[in-house]
C-alpha cells in the first residue's frame, strides 16, 4: 500500500526541488500575507468585515482554521482546518501524493512567556505567521514519507491519528537567527504554539479499542531550515512569489 520508501536520507546536493532553490520550509507574518498575497492566493474584504482568502485547492495543501486577530476575522475559503480526515486507503494514498508534492500551509502562534514548564499559566498570543512546507523538496518528501511509515504501519484495519509537528524547526530558526518580536519598547523571543496539522484515519469501528485508549495517537516532526519572509525585504518578496509561481503554475516563467 504504501509506496517503496527511500533508501537513503536525501543528500544536500538533492534537497532543491521543483523551483531550483534550496527551500525547506517559510514563515510569513500572516498580516503580511494577506496584505501582499502571494501568487496563487487572493484576499477579499467582506462586508461583515472579515476577510476572505480564495485560491486554487488542488494547487496546495492548506490547513488552517478560521482566526479572529486584531483586524477581524480571516478565513480560508477551501480548508478544512488543521485536521483532514481520510476514510479509505485510496483516500490516504492520494493525500499522501497531494503532501509530498505541493506547498503545505498551516497558521502558528508566536507567544510571549512560557509554554513549557508545570504551571498552567496562559500564553499571550504576540503574532500569527504562516509556515510554509515545500512537500516536494526531496528532505521534507522524506521526512514526512518516513514518518507516514512509521506511524502508520496499517491504514486497512484501524484508526489512527497522526501529527505532522514543525515546532522543532520553528524554535531552532529563533535560537539560530536570534528572532524577535517587537512589544512596544520590548524586544521578545516568541515561544510557539498551534505548530502542527493532524491527518485521522477513521475505519468507523465500534470496538476500535486501540484508537480510543490512544495508542494510534501519534506524531513526528518535519526538520529544515527556516526562511523568513517579509514585505519589507524586495528581494524577498520577489523570491516568494517567484516560488510560489513555481507551484501555482510551473509554465509561468517570472521575468
Amino acid at each position: 500500500m504504501h509506496p517503496q520508501q527511500p533508501a537513503r536520507r536525501p543528500a544536500k546536493s538533492d534537497m532543491r526541488g521543483a523551483t531550483g532553490k534550496p527551500f525547506y520550509l517559510a514563515a510569513i507574518a500572516l498580516e503580511d500575507f494577506l496584505k501582499e498575497p502571494p501568487f496563487g492566493f487572493t484576499v477579499e474584504k467582506r462586508g461583515s468585515g472579515y476577510r476572505f482568502v480564495k485560491y486554487d485547492p488542488e494547487s496546495c495543501c492548506v490547513f488552517i482554521d478560521d482566526v479572529q486577530t486584531a483586524k477581524g476575522k480571516v478565513i480560508f475559503q477551501h480548508s478544512p482546518g488543521r485536521s483532514v480526515k481520510v476514510r479509505s486507503p485510496g483516500e490516504y494514498t492520494q493525500l499522501r501524493k497531494r503532501l509530498t508534492s505541493k506547498l503545505i500551509f498551516l497558521l502558528v502562534s508566536a507567544c510571549g512567556g512560557s509554554a513549557g514548564g508545570t504551571t498552567k499559566r496562559k500564553v499571550k498570543v504576540l503574532k500569527h505567521y504562516i509556515v510554509v512546507i515545500n512537500g516536494n523538496n526531496p528532505f521534507i518528501k522524506w521526512d514526512l514519507e518516513q514518518g507516514l511509515d512509521h506511524t502508520i504501519s496499517s491504514v486497512a484495519g484501524e484508526s489512527y491519528r497522526v501529527k505532522v509537528d514543525v515546532k522543532a524547526a520553528l524554535k531552532r530558526w529563533v535560537e539560530q537567527e536570534h528572532f524577535v518580536i517587537s512589544v512596544g519598547n520590548e524586544k521578545v523571543t516568541p515561544v510557539w504554539q498551534n505548530t502542527s496539522f493532524a491527518i485521522k484515519y477513521s475505519v468507523g469501528a465500534l470496538f476500535d479499542f486501540p484508537f480510543w485508549l490512544g495508542f494510534s495517537k501519534r506524531s513526528f516532526s518535519i526538520g529544515g531550515k527556516v526562511s523568513y519572509f517579509s514585505i519589507l525585504d524586495k528581494q524577498k518578496v520577489f523570491e516568494m512569489q517567484e516560488l510560489f509561481s513555481s507551484f501555482f503554475c510551473p509554465s509561468l516563467k517570472m521575468t
